[in-house]
């Protein structure tokens, strides 16, 4: 089967339930696809927004710390993801690294304190696990009271020499010792082996919790290799026809343990050619495929939408130069779709009641397009608590 560019993208924006709102109430659904990253924090229901007719932003919080239907925790990349808690274990065993070289693949900014304190990736992981038992027993912590508490707790394992090093300044942030750095890094394996996620959220601040105190009713328990292989099949229902090798780059784990992972579900793929290259697809996928859905409307993707985290971006964004505009090391814009094209960049400022987006156009937007622009913006802005909106065509 030979799979254009255009079909491929038509595909996906099903698959990320953007070709066609969902109807309220479809909350699960719409985080399940494959995850939404929550980076900045609030991320995540704008990414909802764009999926679900009527959502209001109390409806995603009530989700979060109320019903607890959704759970928010590290789990791709290391990064904060909102996932049902039904697939928990997909988002988070499913990623889980097996071995030393595979945990340091996946929190790799640690190798260097790592090497200066002379202790292992799995030592750290396995001193951690049961000091964050105790940390957070009974008690929610942000981030950094939970990382100077496990710090202290960790360096009772160290020698003397191994101590200095691990009480001296941080170079990874001001006001942090090298000990601290290194547990803070540790805490998304915490999430992956199921010990720990994000609670509830006081004004600013995120707190992390035990997980068996957090979660009322837990899912059924799942075993490495079925969250492995759910995992991969919501990638590819979601970003196919893809590789093994964009797989791992998307989850943020080892090449060998993607193709482990790639390899748990080979009975299920189709071979297909992608604009004249080899990918797979989820045989069950094919005939979707070949009659995709067509996208309407316009929506606001914010900078981090699983949407744009495909892994082969000239697929959305052939050009090179928009390419470096969309995906920055820090500060990225959001994306416009229009009809489900890509037609501009956006970010949006917000001032007491008024809502202000910037849209900066990749090509001329006709007048009927802008008046869906208008109209989709007047909905986020209402979304976001505002009263107005300004939209600035750059």
């Amino acid at each position: 089967m030979k799979i254009t560019r255009r079909q491929a993208l038509a595909f996906r924006l099903d698959s990320h339930h953007l070709a066609e709102r969902l109807e309220p109430g479809s909350l699960s659904a719409a985080a399940g696809a494959c995850g939404l990253q929550n980076t900045p924090p609030g991320a995540a229901a704008l990414a909802l927004h764009a999926r679900l007719n009527n959502l209001e932003a109390q409806d995603v919080t009530q989700a979060l710390e109320q019903d607890k239907s959704l759970l928010q925790a590290w789990s791709l990349r290391a990064s904060p993801y909102i996932f049902p808690l039904d697939d928990w274990t997909f988002f988070t065993l499913g990623l889980l690294p097996e071995d030393e070289d595979s945990t340091r693949f996946f929190i790799y900014a640690v190798e260097a304190a790592l090497a200066k304190t002379g202790v292992s990736a799995m030592q750290v992981v396995d001193w951690v696990a049961v000091a964050l038992l105790d940390a957070l027993d009974g008690q929610a912590l942000t981030k950094d009271a939970l990382g100077v508490d496990l710090a202290r707790r960790t360096a009772a394992h160290l020698s003397a020499a191994q101590r200095l090093a691990w009480d001296s300044p941080s170079w990874y942030a001001a006001g942090q010792s090298l000990g601290e750095s290194v547990v803070r890094f540790a805490l998304p394996i915490m999430a992956l082996k199921g010990l720990c996620c994000h609670g509830e959220r006081r004004g600013e601040q995120a707190y992390i919790v035990r997980c068996d105190q957090w979660i009322n009713h837990p899912p059924k328990p799942s075993d490495r290799l079925q969250a492995q292989a759910g995992l991969v099949r919501r990638y590819l229902h979601c970003f196919g026809p893809s590789t093994p090798r964009h797989f791992g780059e998307w989850a943020g784990i080892s090449p060998n343990q993607a193709a482990q992972a790639w390899g748990r579900i080979e009975s299920e793929l189709a071979a297909v050619d992608f604009e004249g290259h080899q990918a797979w697809l989820l045989e069950r996928d094919l005939e979707r495929m070949a009659s995709p859905r067509q996208a309407e409307g316009v929506r606001f993707l914010p900078p981090h939408d699983p949407y744009k985290a495909l892994r082969d971006r000239a697929t959305l964004i052939p050009d090179r130069t928009l390419q470096k505009t969309l995906w920055k090391a820090i500060g990225n814009p959001g994306v416009l779709l229009v009809d489900g094209q890509a037609a501009a960049a956006w970010r949006p400022s917000k001032k007491g009641k008024r809502l202000k987006l910037a849209v900066d156009s990749f090509e001329p937007i006709s007048g009927s397009a802008w008046a869906q622009i208008e109209s989709e913006g007047r909905l986020l802005a209402a979304f976001r608590g505002c009263d107005s909106v300004e939209i600035t065509s750059g």
